[in-house]
């Protein structure tokens, strides 16, 4: 009868210890991975439902930092370069507001349609061209070249009893005519012998076309 007790009770100690140590496993599976079962299906579902937005913020932020575009705060200077004297003036401008908001490509194309059709003003002071020498969202500077018109003149002249025309250093020939020298005022005559000059082009072929026969 004591040995069916001690069987017995051994089995119930065995049950019991049998019964803390798997209580004590899954406690501390619990422990050290607390969202595997209770949390687990919120988990995975908030993830989906995070990473696509965290992913799109990701790109649209890499592209604003990689496609850099003029603002109203980015410093806007213009070179002006005289090709007539070789100097060059820089100054500070207000940045144009049809370049706000364009990236490098976008200013490019702006700045070839300025080129194709620049303003009267601009066309008034010789203006050439113009081209992007540096570029970034903190500072853009465009460069513009003019080439102011320098009153040309010419000189009349005789060759072989007809009016010749030569450039203003008077060795240069410009251009033969048909108009002879016998056929013009005397007074007329006496100017061009000693060489009439002329100042412009404008008063050139206004001479030329009241005397042409």
């Amino acid at each position: 009868m004591k040995l069916v007790k001690r069987i017995s009770l051994f089995m119930v100690m065995s049950v019991i210890m049998l019964g803390l140590g798997g209580l004590g496993a899954l406690k501390a599976e619990e422990f050290f991975y607390p969202n595997r079962y209770q949390h687990g299906t919120a988990y995975t579902a908030k993830a989906d439902q995070d990473e696509p937005e965290d992913e799109q913020e990701q790109v649209i932020e890499t592209a604003v930092a990689d496609t850099p575009v003029v603002t109203a705060d980015t410093l806007y200077l213009v070179e002006q370069v005289d090709l007539n004297k070789g100097t060059v003036t820089e100054r500070e401008e207000t940045v144009p507001v049809m370049y706000i908001g364009l990236n490098r490509e976008e200013l490019l194309e702006a700045l070839s349609a300025y080129d194709k059709n620049p303003p009267l003003s601009e066309q008034e002071q010789g203006f050439e061209t113009v081209e992007l020498t540096s570029f970034s969202a903190d500072r853009v500077v465009v460069c513009k070249y003019y080439k102011e018109k320098v009153p040309r003149g010419f000189y009349l002249m005789v060759a072989d009893h007809f009016i010749v025309v030569y450039e203003e250093d008077r060795n240069t020939l410009y251009m033969n005519t048909d108009i002879l020298l016998s056929l013009l005022p005397e007074s007329l005559q006496t100017e061009i012998m000693e060489g009439k000059y002329v100042a412009s082009e404008e008063e050139l072929y206004l001479f030329l076309e009241s005397y042409s026969s």
